[in-house]
């Protein structure tokens, strides 16, 4: 195996780890059709590096199986867009005018983009906004997907659908502001229209992704 097809496995097991969370030796050389000894190199140079990490977790009687985890140097290294600058600014706003008015301007700020986002996702079914909603996320930075999810409620079938993103391209601006994750829920109801949006996942509650669950909302 050449360096380049090394480095190319590396970055296929990180990108694996981020949308799984964890993941064994074996689950990895499965996934990617390579031995198990190819794998655990793989898999100790990314932890000599820092950028993976694991835990021993118990089976039964047999010896403990190693579970493999993005390290937060993992975590930063993949695309993410991180924005310091917007972070150092947003500090410097809310010792000049007050955290309040910054959690003001950061909501109008989101509104605004809700706005761009509804013209850009236009007034197809549900699923054609959401999977239009989703193809501008992923140009901002985001791994993001979404798949429907069919519920039974009062005796009759209705689709769902789950947008889940991997990786959040403000996680530095939400761990110190926590209110813009409040004003995203409302951006995608806006964006999305005649929808209900709810938090499933959270990467800030230290969870491996964000989830919402979006259904329609009678008009």
């Amino acid at each position: 195996m050449t360096a380049t097809q090394n480095s190319s496995t590396k970055e296929d097991i990180l990108n694996h780890l981020l949308k799984r969370g964890q993941a064994t030796a074996h689950e990895l050389a499965e996934q990617f059709e390579i031995s198990p000894q190819a794998v655990r190199r793989h898999l100790k140079d990314l932890e000599d590096e820092g950028l993976i990490q694991h835990q021993a977790v118990q089976l039964g009687m047999g010896r403990p199986q190693h579970t493999y985890e993005l390290s937060p140097k993992g975590r930063e290294r993949l695309p993410a867009h991180y924005d310091t600058f917007a972070l150092s600014l947003l500090d410097t706003l809310a010792e000049t005018v007050g955290k309040d008015q910054v959690r003001d301007i950061l909501r109008m700020q989101w509104r605004r983009k809700a706005e761009e986002y509804c013209r850009r996702v236009g007034t197809g079914s549900l699923q054609e906004r959401v999977a239009k909603l989703v193809e501008l996320r992923q140009a901002e930075g985001y791994m993001a997907e979404w798949h429907p999810v069919e519920t039974e409620e009062s005796g009759a079938s209705t689709t769902q659908f789950i947008i889940t993103e991997y990786n959040c391209a403000i996680s530095q601006i939400a761990e110190t502001f926590p209110s813009v994750c409040g004003n995203e829920l409302e951006m995608f109801a806006l964006a999305l229209q005649n929808c209900k949006v709810e938090r499933t996942h959270w990467l800030v509650n230290g969870e491996h992704r964000c989830g919402y669950l979006v259904q329609e909302t009678a008009l």
